[in-house]
């Protein structure tokens, strides 16, 4: 079992754009211990974002292996990774959207659908966080 909650070894993003390659990380490795803060700084297209996107399972590396929490994102299906995703992760965008039809609370409530947490738990969690 690791110290580490996010440990990232010589990963490498790269997208393809028509025929030219677009190498956004490259040979990255990074080991967050549990109980750290962390913030991420950098100008605009250094990778913040694509790194993120590898720790939280929004994305999978061209290769290396992410692994967060003791699970190995890099080697999970898109299925796989939808349910660690839905009972591990929670994002906090800059640029939120709510659903203009829908309340606040339904708002909240609307990823814990999702889940397999009933509705009095689904109500609990959201009225916590609101």
């Amino acid at each position: 079992m690791s110290d580490s909650l996010v440990s990232v070894n010589a990963v490498n993003k790269i997208y393809q754009r028509g025929g030219e390659k677009l190498v956004v990380l490259d040979d990255l490795n990074l080991e967050v211990p549990k109980g750290d803060f962390l913030a991420l700084m950098g100008p605009s297209g250094s990778g913040k974002t694509t790194l993120l996107n590898l720790i939280g399972g929004l994305d999978t590396p061209t290769s290396g292996s992410v692994e967060v929490d003791n699970a190995r994102l890099d080697t999970l299906n898109s299925r796989a990774l939808s349910r660690w995703r839905a009972s591990h992760v929670g994002f906090i965008f800059q640029f939120y959207n709510l659903l203009p039809v829908l309340t606040a609370f339904r708002n909240v409530e609307l990823p814990l659908l999702l889940t397999k947490l009933s509705s009095s738990q689904r109500k609990e969690h959201v009225e916590t966080a609101l």
